[in-house]
């Protein structure tokens, strides 16, 4: 079991100094070249499309004129179905697990030309992701099959491409049969990347840096480096290694030398030595930039940025999760891949506006379940401070669904661990490598073996951090399973905790998964706890699939239809917080206040077949105080406090008071008889008010607001801005209860990508310039052009004025 994550340096700081001093000899003669000769492409514009089969689409002849126009990143299983106004279908293959979406076959083509002057420089072609088993083709020869739809693959291309002409790239993308538990999306839904190299490079993926000692005084920097000589006869290498602050100052420079054979690599080791150096954490996640410089001969032949950031792990059973030495427990939530009504699309905007809305939510940690995330989703976590957990499998040689990754675990997994290791190592933000989410079958010798296997590959590959994996069932009888891992992932099992460390008190555990209605009990054992490090929450983010899981619940059936999304966010797949995530904000933050009333009737049908286990649901309460028709009938309202006490008040009137502290579970009910007007609760802490929280009931709809998260974004054909939808009376106050429809139109330099308004039951488009409200709201998102100019989106509905607001792209 792990005492300490972090590898003691055998040499003081001072020898290490020393010997990057008498290094800098190396680098004396080498002339200053401000060019890099590396250049990497985006490759995401000007693809065309085709959803089907097409005969002869590999070879570079085919014709391909009439297939439809698009850039990167796609997925056609959130698109339209041919003659309908939907993605959605109650036939869907997938049925519940993938929200009645539908997958099949697509096929990709895009023509380029690199040009002559290139030639001799090697040609690396890398996709991020493509869900799922693709076959990749250029210019008729294939390249390879990638069947795994969560880790990114690239090829060396050089020797397939005809410089100075037309080059044809052909992707075929299957996602045939049930083949996911969730809503995996369908096609090249991540970033295609192609770039250019000097034969003597810095190898794929092929910097490590670590920093296995740290603290406010000096962070010591290991930096291994993997240099490629892809010529044919032996070059005299040097590499120079600078660290820079954010400001691009350099604060620490080492350079080696070596002869590499050719044909050949070579793995250089480099220690740096940062003095006082800035630490990356959840609150200050500052970040460093590695200035790699190859030279080859004295020419400079590659030049590569990495950011990393300074900061030690440990993990033990005494003092928990330890961050720069400080216990830190882990506010943690899960999430699946997709990004609501963009479907599987992995735009860098996305991501970053997910980790914010959950960092702005109180979490500081997320367990990608359960697989490896696009790259910029770790870099928004590096950037804001988030901790990651990369999970690599959601199964292993068993399947879960027919035509799952278990066709291919044992031909694969190799090669799919090391690409998630290679391509993540250098994240800051994550903490711990996952091998698996409730494995079939753990506890059988059989499978506890694949674990130890996997764990010391794992090891093997990436030692810096700790090997978990997320088990099931847990009882004694997975101990053997469990003395694979470094740390211990319990699914919903916090009855555990304590028997469990009583019989092995070593073990560092966790909740990987938690249901949202035992949030109290969960939290309150990580905080009693100091071998539980903290609490996943299933989940921290809505997500298609696996439909209605929080409100119908299990067993599925065909029937849940047109329920397509799961309902068990803590945030929904708009962005929009739901009464559970105003309730762990009172587990976590203090001075917190919220207000929720119970519906006089259900808000959706109940299910009288659903399992008592089956409890990913939260409470049927709503933010709204309209309820026209039940005047003076009593409505219970649910106050979620971290405050000393609250008072609730009815149009002025105190209706009481009441504490709200540990022993009430931060809740205060109060039962309230209704009369329109202000519902009005304030927090105390002592006598003084920190804390106030208002429902007021709103008249009819008399205007539309719209509210843009950014009103200035990137012309790169890419960047996003979401704008919220309100209909709101005179007062500005939104009425929870419209459900009015709202046409859009756009003007200028920017595209609707999306629409959505988070209710489970919708089967509306996410892609047509229009959507009900529902609640009150809706969202539309919008994609800027690859030109600067005003983008104008027009928002209207039926009896209302027109509204219009303007985004700057730039």
């Amino acid at each position: 079991m792990i005492a300490n994550i972090h590898r003691r340096c055998e040499k003081k700081y001072f020898l290490l100094a020393l010997l990057c001093l008498m290094s800098l000899v190396c680098s004396t003669a080498i002339a200053q070249q401000s060019n890099s000769p590396r250049e990497k492409i985006l490759f995401d514009f000007n693809w065309r499309f085709h959803k089907g089969g097409a005969q002869g689409a590999d070879q570079p002849g085919f014709n391909d004129s009439k297939w439809r126009k698009i850039d990167l990143p796609h997925d056609w299983s959130i698109e339209d179905l041919p003659g309908t106004r939907s993605p959605f279908d109650s036939n869907a293959i997938g049925q519940v697990m993938t929200g009645f979406t539908v997958g099949g076959l697509g096929w990709y083509r895009k023509t380029f030309v690199v040009p002559a002057t290139e030639k001799g420089k090697r040609i690396i072609l890398q996709f991020d992701g493509v869900y799922m088993n693709a076959d990749v083709w250029l210019n008729g020869g294939h390249l390879g099959n990638h069947p795994y739809g969560y880790t990114s693959f690239w090829y060396d291309i050089t020797n397939e491409i005809k410089f100075g002409e037309k080059n044809v790239l052909s992707v075929q993308v299957k996602n045939d049969g049930q083949n996911s538990r969730w809503y995996s999306g369908s096609g090249i839904d991540r970033h295609v990347w192609l770039t250019y190299l000097d034969p003597v490079h810095v190898a794929h993926w092929g910097i490590a840096i670590t920093t296995p000692e740290a603290d406010e005084h000096a962070g010591n920097v290991n930096i291994k480096t993997t240099v490629k000589n892809q010529t044919g006869t032996a070059a005299n290498i040097i590499l120079v290694t600078r660290i820079l602050d954010d400001h691009g100052n350099e604060v620490a420079k080492v350079t080696s030398d070596q002869t590499v054979s050719a044909d050949s690599a070579y793995l250089f080791d480099q220690h740096a030595i940062v003095k006082d150096p800035r630490l990356w954490s959840v609150d200050f996640p500052n970040r460093y930039t590695a200035l790699t410089e190859v030279y080859s001969d004295k020419k400079l032949s590659d030049k590569v940025k990495t950011k990393f950031g300074i900061r030690t792990i440990s993990f033990d059973a005494v003092h928990g999760f330890r961050l720069n030495g400080k216990t830190l427990k882990l506010k943690g939530g899960c999430f699946h891949i997709d990004n609501g009504p963009l479907g599987s699309k992995s735009y860098d905007r996305a991501e970053e506006r997910r980790v914010a809305l959950l960092k702005a939510s109180g979490f500081n940690a997320i367990r990608c379940s359960h697989n490896p995330p696009a790259p910029a989703f770790l870099n928004a976590c590096d950037s804001l401070g988030m901790l990651v957990i990369d999970e690599a499998f959601d199964m292993w040689e068993d399947p879960k669904t027919p035509f799952d990754y278990h066709l291919y675990f044992d031909h694969w997994w190799r090669r799919d661990m090391k690409s998630m290791l290679f391509r993540d190592r250098n994240h800051p933000s994550i903490i711990m490598w996952s091998i698996g989410n409730e494995i079939p079958y753990m506890g059988s010798p059989k499978v506890d073996s694949v674990a130890k296997v996997l764990a010391d590959y794992v090891r093997s590959m990436e030692p810096t951090r700790p090997v978990t994996a997320a088990v099931n069932s847990v009882s004694p009888i997975m101990d053997n399973f469990f003395s694979a891992l470094d740390v211990c992932g319990y699914n919903y099992a916090v009855d555990h905790y304590v028997p469990d460390h009583e019989r092995k008190p070593n073990r560092v555990m966790f909740a990987t998964e938690s249901f949202p209605l035992d949030a109290f009990d969960y939290w309150m054992a990580v905080r009693d706890h100091p071998w539980v490090i903290g609490d996943f929450v299933w989940t921290a983010w809505d997500y298609i699939g696996e439909a209605s899981i929080g409100w119908r619940g299990y067993p599925q059936e065909h029937n849940f239809y047109p329920w397509n999304l799961a309902y068990c966010g803590d945030i929904d797949i708009c962005g929009w917080k739901r009464p559970q995530s105003y309730y762990r904000d009172a587990l976590w933050m203090r001075d917190q206040l919220s207000i929720f009333v119970k519906p006089p009737k259900p808000s959706f049908p109940l299910n009288p077949e659903k399992a008592s286990w089956s409890i990913w649901n939260w409470d049927d309460v709503v933010a709204d105080w309209n309820w026209k028709g039940y005047e003076n009938r009593p409505f219970e309202v649910d106050v979620y406090s971290s405050c000393d006490r609250v008072e609730l008040f009815l149009n002025g009137k105190s209706l009481g008071e009441k504490n709200t502290d540990r022993s009430t579970k931060y809740r205060a009910v109060f039962q309230v008889p209704y009369q329109s007007g202000t519902l009005k609760a304030v927090g105390y802490d002592g006598s003084k008010v920190v804390a106030t929280s208002f429902l007021k009931t709103s008249g009819k709809p008399t205007h539309i607001k719209l509210t843009a998260d950014r009103s200035q974004i990137k012309a790169d054909g890419e960047d996003l801005s979401y704008i919220t939808v309100e209909l709101t009376d005179d007062k500005g106050v939104k009425d929870p209860k419209a459900e009015n429809m709202v046409h859009f139109k756009i003007k200028g330099a920017g595209t609707i990508v999306g629409v959505g308004n988070a209710n489970p039951m919708s089967t509306e488009s996410d892609q047509l310039p229009q959507r009900k409200a529902w609640k009150g709201r809706c969202l539309v998102i919008v994609k800027s052009d690859r030109k600067s100019g005003d983008i104008i989106l027009t928002a209207s509905s039926r009896g209302l004025p027109v509204q219009s607001i303007m985004i700057t792209s730039h």
